[in-house]
């Protein structure tokens, strides 16, 4: 019986040669071929993939299967960013994009995302379709076909420099070479290595890198630019007297942030000085979206600038569609995801560092002194991120409880219960709980944001104390 290929949040993934084989790519592919050839045409897809082992294999074999199904296949030779796959979805006006990815998962995992043609991650209704479309493949029991390339060769398309050019549209490049700011980026073997380094080269501004090879390994770990992870940027910084470091994932969507003395600057609160830069340097008032998971010094940002807020269920493609709206000046999610106005509806973390580099050179001010500023003005936040392994008892106790609005969190009283995605726990003083239990594994995350670092650990306790009593 062949395995089940469901889409989440970001694609399908799976451990390569366990369920990521050669054989369930055909069936993917097969089962995207198949929706694309219902929508308008011409019918071309790009594919595309991170440095991942066995990507070029992947990239070479999805063409043949695309060609035999009648959809022309757009090959990028190299291993690109998802941000630069999408804006070439958009330039070049195919029906789509699939990027063989894991993003920030470990390297014995790979993935497909499929951007539908407005370079987006593809929404449910569309990966529905998809996952049917593979089911009535499986169930007619015909093998699916593939095609020997054209003499010359499938199609190709480099993607790197129309994406170089639109990010230096959109990042003052020169307000950061006027400043002298010295930056250090770690690229962490990924797909945004001679991206954001060499932009920021040819405008004059001092960069060194780290990580600035092919690794199919990521170094032994996951490639995540988080601050546990982040140790030889930093020693690079120390060298070089940096003023900032800049980090992507894998596929350099997600983004890492060091200030200048070598603290790891959480995503949330860049999303949140970011929103509020944009404000003040762009004039864009047209609204702002974060996930139900992000901190609220958004919306106390949105509340003082007086600036629509939409609040999201977890997975950016909610966020993309109202950027593809231009609802949004910016949208962010915790997880080290964000876009801009006029951009792609996409995680970039090129652009994030690019534009967390303009705005240290702009305000010629560390993070941290302008993040103490932000809470100066609109009150302080600590978020934090914990995940807890149920054993099934736990998580079926649990999963049952979810199902009822809680009137109190260890003696808290509830202010509201908000459902966006998951439940979230308001509570009096403004503090909150989130849990959303993993589609994957028996896991609960539990988002939690104090309104002072004393209450941190108070509310952690609370919130893990709800969740295993």
């Amino acid at each position: 019986m062949s395995t089940a290929i469901k889409f989440g949040t970001s694609g399908w993934r799976a451990i390569v040669a366990d369920e990521f084989t050669v054989a369930n790519i055909r069936r993917a592919v097969a089962g995207i071929a198949a929706y694309v050839k219902t929508q308008g045409g011409p019918h071309r897809v790009l594919v595309g993939r991170d440095p991942r082992f066995l990507g070029e294999s992947f990239v070479d074999e999805t063409a043949r299967v695309l060609a035999a199904a009648g959809v022309t296949p757009i090959v990028i030779p190299e291993a690109a960013p998802t941000p630069a796959i999408a804006y070439a979805v958009r330039m070049l006006k195919t029906s789509g994009a699939i990027n063989f990815t894991a993003s920030h998962n470990p390297p014995e995992y790979n993935g497909i995302k499929f951007s539908t043609p407005d370079g987006a991650p593809a929404l449910p209704e569309v990966t529905k379709q998809i996952e049917a479309a593979i089911g009535q493949i499986d169930a007619a029991g015909i093998p699916v076909t593939k095609t020997e390339p054209p003499a010359g060769g499938f199609e190709s398309a480099d993607v790197k420099p129309a994406f170089l050019k639109r990010l230096a549209e959109l990042i003052d490049l020169r307000a950061i070479a006027r400043s002298g700011i010295r930056i250090v980026y770690d690229p962490f073997w990924g797909a945004g290595r001679g991206y954001s380094s060499e932009l920021l080269r040819e405008t004059g501004v001092a960069v060194e890198t780290v990580h600035d090879y092919r690794d199919v390994l990521f170094g032994g770990h996951a490639p995540e630019p988080d601050d546990h992870l982040l140790g030889d940027a930093k020693k690079k910084m120390c060298e070089t007297e940096a003023a900032l470091g800049i980090a992507t994932d894998g596929d350099a969507d997600r983004f890492g942030i060091v200030d200048g003395d070598g603290t790891f600057i959480q995503p949330n609160y860049v999303i949140a000085l970011l929103f509020d830069y944009l404000v003040e340097t762009r004039g864009w008032r047209n609204g702002v979206a974060k996930s139900v998971a992000t901190t609220n010094l958004v919306n106390a940002l949105a509340d003082y600038h007086k600036v629509q807020l939409y609040e999201t269920p977890v997975g950016f493609k909610y966020i993309g569609e109202l950027i593809n709206g231009d609802k949004i000046a910016i949208g962010g999610e915790e997880s080290a995801g964000l876009t801009i106005r006029g951009h792609v509806p996409e995680k970039d973390g090129i652009l994030a560092g690019l534009l967390v580099a303009e705005m240290v050179a702009t305000r010629g001010k560390s993070l941290g002194a302008q993040l103490k500023e932000l809470f100066v003005k609109v009150g302080s936040y600590y978020p934090v991120r914990e995940n807890f392994r149920l054993t099934p008892e736990v998580k079926a106790a649990f999963t049952e409880k979810l199902k009822s609005d809680p009137a109190e969190l260890d003696g808290r009283r509830v202010k509201q219960v908000v459902r966006t995605d998951g439940l979230k726990l308001i509570l009096e003083d403004g503090s909150w709980v989130c849990y959303r239990l993993s589609g994957t594994e028996p896991v609960v995350r539990a988002y939690t944001e104090a309104r002072s670092e004393e209450g941190m650990e108070a509310l952690r306790a609370a919130a893990e104390k709800f969740v295993l009593s």
